[in-house]
């Protein structure tokens, strides 16, 4: 079980890395890649083509602007492929999503919030846990401890407001 993680500049790093931490918390393994579809096209092609070798098993694409990075991985794959829009532009994002998002059919990319990298590190371990029993039970444990953090800030609101 392994994840590529491709973003399209160094500068999305800081919205891609708690999704890469929440991937290792969860045992998967993670492969980290700056690549650009349209400076660096020849290397996008050449890490996605090869990812079955090195057990990759999804792909988690992030890019802001026009965004195509991840319907490139998704025209060299068969493997799922998760777009993150970033929010690099004066549009706060919307290019990034609509570019994503607006896959043609046959080319599926399946997008998550803009800047939403956690939900698409969850998304790659629900994609595994459908035939990993361990890795669905990693998922339950997850859900449960969100729900007790939720529960924790409730009784600290109530607290406060006596």
């Amino acid at each position: 079980m392994k994840v590529a993680i491709i973003m399209g500049s160094d500068s999305d790093w800081p919205i891609l890395k708690p999704a890469y931490e929440l991937l290792k918390q969860f045992g998967i393994g993670c492969e980290v890649v700056v690549a650009s579809a349209h400076r660096t096209p020849d290397k996008v092609r050449e890490i996605v083509t090869t990812a079955p070798e090195r057990g990759v098993g999804v792909f988690i694409s992030a890019a802001g602007a026009a965004a195509h990075l991840g319907g490139v991985i998704a025209s060299y794959t068969t493997l799922p492929v998760i777009g993150v829009p970033i929010n690099a532009t004066a549009m706060n994002g919307m290019d990034a999503l609509l570019s994503t998002v607006q896959m043609p059919s046959g080319i599926p990319v399946a997008t998550m919030a803009v800047n939403g990298a956690k939900n698409a590190a969850i998304f790659a371990a629900q994609i595994f846990a459908v035939h990993d029993k361990g890795m669905q039970q990693k998922m339950e444990e997850y859900r449960k401890k969100m729900v007790e953090d939720v529960e924790k800030k409730a009784a600290h609101v109530a607290a406060q407001i006596g």
